[in-house]
């Protein structure tokens, strides 16, 4: 404590002060209609489809029918392709193969008035046409024409499998091929005829080209690989986008809900006014309780809800942001609630200090030592079971799912976009809690107590007894 001096509470005041300006505001150039943003504010921060307004959508297989993982897999890529195809970026799409269950989640397009969700819907919900046409004659939109148009030497019923496999000699990834008797003829026909003309051909789901391989041989056993500069995961979502091709089942909407942009936005500015009231009056409260300490307390909860809104909107360059739903925003209330009580534990400790007759330097020392158990039990604990809500409601390839597979398989993806926003939120704002509720806010207090006006004890909720 001793080492810390007197400059050292304006620099880390300071520090947050700018950090948080820094996080409402980000840092971004404007030229002509280009903006190129540095670093990310409040404003690039991506909303659930609570607040933003948007689409849900449950997807299943027809009643009667039992879907492979693979044959759910190959249905997911067939809706990724169409929202893609519909304009639709900035969606979620998750599988519970325990339940033969597809989750679609899709916010409304901005700006957008006509758009119409039950018509989306129903195209997603459509079976794919996978084709296998004679070379890649398209025009300026894209669309197949000329011979391509004309010469389809597949469809997706031709092909009995596709699956990404692994050359053991060259260990290059590629795409193998397995045709029915029927397709495997058609193949043999148009390979050998392409071979000669050193032709391509090009795979189509509906009038969205995906890939366009060169024919290297005549194919006559009903056997083929594709090959190219795959990786594992590029390979699979290639098989999956074939084998959607033959879905044998037609896919059912099992429940379909839309939240209107008013509805959400309102909830958002609604939460937003009562934060910042709430906050209001959690600063006059522990400014009129516990003086100096709860003064530095407020700057260190304005340092802690920084950090979580950097965290969610992708304001750090090594990491991505996080969609914030309503749930979400809950989160970082209630690890509020979690740094409030860690500096009213550390206040609490340090009066007590003062009213038995120690120091004030002593007081302050022994009073965080003290409070610094209890914040950490409390606060790990909250980090268990924020990483728990993670692992349990997020999506498959998070890294708390893998870790906690158990715990995925039996709850499921289905409330991945609000359950996981508030774990984030939680996680993010309790472990922010141990860097500005006791390492800042320790730094601060000990700094100020350097300055000779500000070691009276009663500035830290002692008696009238001065320190010289």
């Amino acid at each position: 404590m001793k080492k810390v001096k007197k400059p050292v509470f304006f620099v880390v005041c300071l520090l947050i002060i700018l950090f948080a300006a820094s996080v409402i505001l980000g840092i971004s150039t404007y030229y002509g209609d280009i903006t190129t943003v540095y670093v990310k504010g409040v404003n690039n921060i991506r909303f659930g489809i609570d607040i933003k307004g948007g689409v849900d959508v449950t997807f299943t297989p027809p009643e009667g029918t039992d879907a492979t993982n693979e044959q759910l897999d190959a249905a997911k890529e067939v809706i990724v392709q169409r929202m893609i195809k519909l304009g639709i970026t900035d969606y979620e799409s998750y599988i519970d193969y325990n339940n033969d269950r597809i989750i679609v989640r899709f916010p409304w397009k901005e700006g957008e008035a006509n758009f119409d969700p039950e018509a989306a819907v129903k195209e997603l919900g459509e079976t794919a046409e996978l084709t296998f046409r004679e070379g890649h004659e398209v025009d300026e939109l894209g669309m197949y024409t000329g011979v391509t148009a004309e010469n389809v030497i597949l469809v997706g019923a031709d092909v009995q499998n596709a699956q990404p496999i692994q050359d053991r000699e060259t260990s290059e990834i590629m795409v193998s091929l397995e045709l029915t008797p029927d397709g495997a003829k058609k193949f043999a026909e148009a390979t050998a005829r392409l071979y000669q003309e050193h032709g391509v051909i090009s795979i189509w789901m509906d009038d969205t080209c995906f890939s366009y391989p060169s024919v290297n041989a005549v194919i006559s056993d009903g056997r083929a690989t594709i090959s190219g500069n795959f990786d594992a995961e590029s390979a699979k979502a290639l098989a999956d986008k074939i084998n959607s091709g033959a879905l044998p089942f037609k896919l059912v909407t099992a429940s379909f809900s839309t939240i209107s942009p008013s509805l959400g936005t309102g909830a958002l500015e609604a939460m937003v006014i009562a934060g910042l009231i709430a906050f209001a009056f959690i600063a006059v409260f522990m400014i009129a309780l516990y003086r100096l300490p709860g003064a530095v307390a407020v700057i260190s909860l304005v340092g802690q809800v920084a950090g979580t809104l950097a965290f969610i909107s992708g304001y750090f360059g090594f990491m991505n942001g996080s969609i914030l739903t309503i749930p979400g925003i809950a989160g970082i209330i209630l690890a509020v609630g979690m740094g409030v009580d860690a500096n009213i534990i550390t206040s609490e400790r340090i009066k007590e200090e003062l009213m038995i007759g120690k120091t004030l330097d002593g007081s302050i020392e022994s009073g965080f030592k003290r409070a610094f158990s209890a914040i950490l039990d409390g606060n790990v604990t909250m980090i268990l079971v924020a990483i728990i809500l993670m692992g349990a409601f997020g999506t498959p390839d998070s890294i708390f799912s893998k870790l906690l597979t158990f715990a995925f398989f039996m709850f499921g993806p289905s409330t991945a976009g609000t359950i996981y926003s508030f774990g984030f939120t939680l996680l993010t704002g309790v472990a922010l809690n141990l860097f500005f509720g006791v390492l800042c806010s320790r730094l601060m207090l000990a700094s100020l107590s350097k300055f000779k006006a500000m070691r009276n004890p009663k500035l830290y909720g002692g008696g009238v007894r001065s320190e010289q």
